[in-house]
C-alpha cells in the first residue's frame, strides 16, 4: 500500500516498523476496520518499499498517519545460529512512542 492511500484511513491499529538488521527498517500497517484485517507493506509512490536506517525518521514520513500504536518487531535468528529447529513464531514486538522527536 502506498503511503499516500495510508494517510487516507481515519484510524490504522498499529505501525510495524521490522527491524531487518541492526540499522535497517521497513514499514507495514494494520488497519482497523478491515473486513480481512492483515498487515500491508508500506511504500513510497514509486511503489518501491518504505525504508529507512532510523525509527525517528520513517515516524517522520508517517506522521500524517492517524495509528493507535507503533512497535518495532524483531524476528529472532538464534535458533538457526545454533543449529537448532526454526520455530513458527520466534518474533519479539516491542511498543514504542511517536515522541515527534522530528
Amino acid at each position: 500500500m502506498k503511503l499516500s492511500q495510508l494517510e487516507q484511513y481515519t484510524e490504522v491499529e498499529k505501525l510495524i516498523f521490522h527491524s531487518l538488521d541492526p540499522a535497517l527498517y521497513t514499514v507495514s500497517a494494520l488497519i482497523s476496520g478491515e473486513d480481512d484485517a492483515k498487515e500491508q507493506m508500506i511504500t513510497d509512490e514509486s511503489g518501491a518499499r518504505l525504508q529507512g536506517h532510523n525509527v525517528i525518521n520513517l515516524q517522520k514520513q508517517l506522521r500524517k498517519v492517524k495509528a493507535n500504536k507503533h512497535v518495532i518487531r524483531q524476528i529472532s535468528a538464534y535458533d538457526e545460529m545454533i543449529g537448532g529447529p526454526i520455530k513458527s513464531n520466534n518474533e519479539m514486538e516491542v511498543p514504542i512512542g511517536d515522541n515527534k522527536l522530528y
